[in-house]
């Protein structure tokens, strides 16, 4: 265990100076940690530019059956690789950028609640990309009907057709990708799913 607080006042031995003010050593990690979520980011976002265009995937144009009259799932890729990209900003470290505070006394600054922030920031971005990934991945199962994917994928599918319906034409989506990443979050997604 330890303190933050610098001095230390014990009981019975006084104050003492240890210099844990310091929060370096987080704020290193909680910037990787924000640079592999971006990674993570555009992995997902390139799955979904793969599903959504039709001569890679060989599926309709945009996972809709009518292309032209519906644009389809296309905002969500767009969606996703804004998100990706915003991802992208946040893996800068923000602990390089100390200033000095307190008239010089803190002269090296770790940065550490900027590096958590962004990081906390970054996971909210790839839960909703991961959404939108999911919410593109079973509107492209529905595409290959009858084929059926792995009983864990379909037990999975059966779970997201709860909160998403089947997209046929355009509407508002964000309010499934809200609901989607909320379940990604609290792990009500796979939870309770046996891995046959």
């Amino acid at each position: 265990n330890s303190v933050t607080d610098n001095p230390v006042y014990v009981p019975g031995k006084g104050f003492l100076s240890g210099g844990h003010f310091h929060g370096q050593p987080i704020a290193f990690v909680l910037d990787l940690l924000s640079i592999g979520v971006s990674y993570l980011s555009s992995i997902s976002e390139r799955r979904i530019a793969r599903l959504l265009d039709y001569k890679l995937s060989g599926l309709p144009p945009h996972l809709i059956r009518r292309p032209g009259v519906n644009s389809g799932l296309m905002i969500l890729q767009l969606s996703g690789a804004a998100l990706a990209a915003e991802n992208r900003t946040f893996s800068n470290p923000a602990s390089v950028a100390s200033i000095p505070t307190a008239a010089n006394q803190e002269d090296l600054v770790s940065m550490g609640m900027n590096s958590g922030l962004k990081l906390l920031h970054a996971l909210e971005n790839l839960e909703k990309i991961l959404a939108i990934e999911i919410i593109c991945g079973i509107q492209a199962l529905e595409f290959l009907r009858p084929l059926r994917s792995s009983a864990y994928v379909e037990r999975v599918r059966r779970r997201v057709r709860r909160v998403v319906p089947f997209i046929d034409e355009d509407q508002e989506l964000s309010g499934y990708i809200d609901k989607l990443a909320a379940m990604i979050r609290s792990g009500g997604l796979i939870k309770g799913l046996p891995l046959d």
